[in-house]
């Protein structure tokens, strides 16, 4: 796989779209635009009504009293999904949560519960939502916060609100010796929008490991033994505080809900903390890391796989060399490794350096061709962040032209080129910070055997750089970020050791009854800056692709609720076929309850649909 020319000059730039400027592309990105994300004002109701320059809109009809109100704009991690003054409050307990309810089902007004906002799909509101709709967000950051310890000696757990942060929840574990055994990378997310979708990391049992108690491979929300949530309760004709063991039927809508319901808090099991070693590489070729099975010389995605249980590909467009990730069970410290406590070591990727900032730019400002170089860029930036070397010097601004001519990248992958960490679990699972690059990414699972997981990863990267390359050839570039690829397990109840507990209904990695030898999840997305041209008709031509290769004979096919999916030749969560047929029949097929059982359970149980938004009333018909 040739690496193309590195001359910023080598293709010419093509006009921006219509619409598209700078401010708007880069506006959600925390590197170029300097803030974590944007709350573009914050307005009591009298701020609202003397502000000339927002429209005059009468306070909610009736609102609760002693509960916060304000109008806030909304705007998700990538930046696309962007409302202006919206109303938001703040409720300080989740009984306040229930009052809202109530007040919203009398009103007819919907809530829609807000955490950090680090989300893509259009879950909590739409983008443009207008300021004058019958919508109030729900801010659980500020208050919904607490977590304690539960459980027993025997079986760990521990108590937390929807709006603790997963950063905050893996410290509290770990000052009492307790981990998980993946989540989400980033650090800046709810416990509340983790369940909601289903967050996850990476891992699944390397050769010859089985699982501790207490932990397992599949979603964070495998791991709740109990939740409570704002329901409808009929005898009482109001909504109400419920709590729901894990065994209960009805439980299994709510793990994975899509914000059709508001859960207050949930008890997560854990066990005890395992210490990680992470070494990173990248020194092994796409074309043997991502070979069909049987070419890969024993260095394929699948072989470190079985070897670690826990690995991450990423691969930067238009490079040859992915970074791989993987991670290892390490209860001593390896000679080589470096020992971290805190979680975020790869600051090359946290603080973006002066030249990628640069080249972002160029591309937001219409110079898309230019997508080759970014891809090329961002690579060499991570080869040698990873070794510690030169980063000052590329974080305090070295001119872009002069770091493309360094001849620096064969020098390293010469030298075998790594980074080798170990710490307890948090410090290697969480690192991915708020001041990274901010880019729109589209997402999916596979569910495949374990001993097609190569055939997977063989056939999604075969389809996306043949796709890459033909749109090259007519002068198009719709992908400038990189390819992301993880593996897990799929979800088993029996990791939370609650006897009889019920599976996610909704997850991504919900086992298919019928296809029991599917017993492993292939993850991965395809990140690009948002207003890229030609972003959707390329993540159309692709989900195409992957559902005919995937058609449920050999793996079958998932969408990852966070990210993009039902994709048109310009719009994301647009395809009705997709809405409508796709994505519930992946959950009708097989056998036992799956999609409509869970949708009959949120309607049931919010038979108003106060926690809802017109998207959802779309997709969970």
């Amino acid at each position: 796989m040739a690496t193309e020319p590195l001359d910023p000059a080598a293709t010419a730039a093509p006009p921006t779209g219509p619409g598209l400027t700078r401010r708007r592309l880069l506006a959600g990105s925390a590197a170029l635009g300097g803030a974590a994300w944007l709350l573009r004002g914050v307005l009591t109701p009298e701020e609202a009504a003397a502000d000339t320059g927002v429209p005059a809109l009468a306070t909610p009809p009736g609102f609760p009293a002693g509960i916060e109100l304000s109008r806030q704009s909304y705007e998700n991690w990538a930046g696309e999904i962007h409302a202006d003054q919206l109303w938001t409050c703040t409720p300080h307990t989740p009984q306040d949560v229930v009052t809202l309810a109530n007040w919203a089902h009398a009103q007819g007004w919907r809530l829609r519960a807000q955490g950090h906002r680090h989300t893509w799909s259009p879950l909590t509101v739409a983008d443009g939502t207008p300021a004058s709709t019958q919508v109030v967000l729900v801010d659980t950051t500020a208050n919904l916060t607490a977590i304690s310890p539960a459980g027993t000696a025997d079986a760990p757990a521990v108590r937390a609100q929807a709006g603790a942060d997963m950063e905050t929840l893996l410290a509290d574990l770990a000052g009492r010796g307790l981990g998980v055994t993946h989540c989400p990378a980033p650090g800046d997310v709810t416990l509340g929008g983790v369940l909601a979708i289903g967050g996850h990391g990476t891992a699944v049992p390397a050769a010859g490991e089985s699982a501790p108690p207490g932990h397992g491979y599949g979603s964070v929300s495998n791991l709740v033994t109990e939740l409570t949530a704002v329901v409808w309760d009929d005898t009482a004709g109001q909504y109400v505080l419920r709590t729901f063991d894990r065994s209960e039927p009805d439980t299994a809508a709510f793990l994975v809900h899509l914000g059709r319901s508001f859960i207050t808090e949930a008890v997560l099991r854990a066990g005890a903390d395992q210490n990680l070693r992470c070494l990173s590489r990248v020194d092994v070729p796409a074309s043997q890391l991502f070979a069909a099975p049987g070419a890969t010389g024993g260095q394929g995605l699948a072989d470190f796989m079985e070897q670690s249980g826990r690995v991450e590909a990423i691969w930067f467009a238009f490079t040859e060399f992915p970074w791989l990730k993987v991670w290892s069970l390490s209860p001593q410290q390896p000679f080589t490794s470096r020992a971290v406590g805190e979680p975020y070591n790869y600051p090359f990727s946290d603080s973006i350096p002066t030249p990628v900032a640069t080249l972002a730019g160029e591309l937001a400002s219409g110079s898309w061709a230019l997508a080759p170089t970014f891809g090329q860029l961002q690579f060499l930036i991570a080869a040698i962040g990873l070794t510690g070397d030169l980063t000052d010097v590329l974080l305090s601004g070295t001119l872009l032209q002069d770091l493309l001519t360094l001849d620096v990248v064969t020098h390293l992958l010469a030298g075998g080129l790594h980074s080798d960490l170990w710490g307890p679990s948090r410090t290697l699972l969480q690192y991915v910070r708020p001041t990274t690059l901010r880019m729109t990414a589209n997402g999916y699972a596979v569910l495949a055997r374990r001993s097609d997981v190569q055939w997977v990863v063989n056939q999604v990267t075969t389809g996306y750089q043949t796709l890459l390359g033909e749109y090259q050839a007519r002068g198009q570039f719709p992908v400038n970020g990189a390819v992301e690829i993880r593996v897990t397990g799929l979800e088993d109840p029996t990791t939370c050791g609650v006897p009889g507990a019920q599976p996610p209904l909704l997850s991504a990695i919900s086992a298919r009854p019928d296809h029991p030898e599917w017993d492993t999840a292939v993850w991965f997305d395809v990140l690009t800056l948002p207003g890229t041209p030609g972003l959707h008709q390329f993540g159309r031509d692709l989900e195409q692709l992957l559902l005919a290769t995937f058609d449920g004979t050999r793996a079958a096919l998932r969408v990852e609720w966070s990210k993009g999916w039902a994709y048109t030749a310009d719009a994301t969560w647009a395809d009705p076929d997709v809405l409508g047929r796709v994505i519930p029949d992946s959950y009708r097929a097989g056998t036992g309850p799956g999609w409509d059982t869970a949708v009959a359970t949120l309607n049931r149980y919010d038979p108003g649909r106060v926690f809802g938004n017109p998207f959802l009333d779309q997709l969970l018909r």
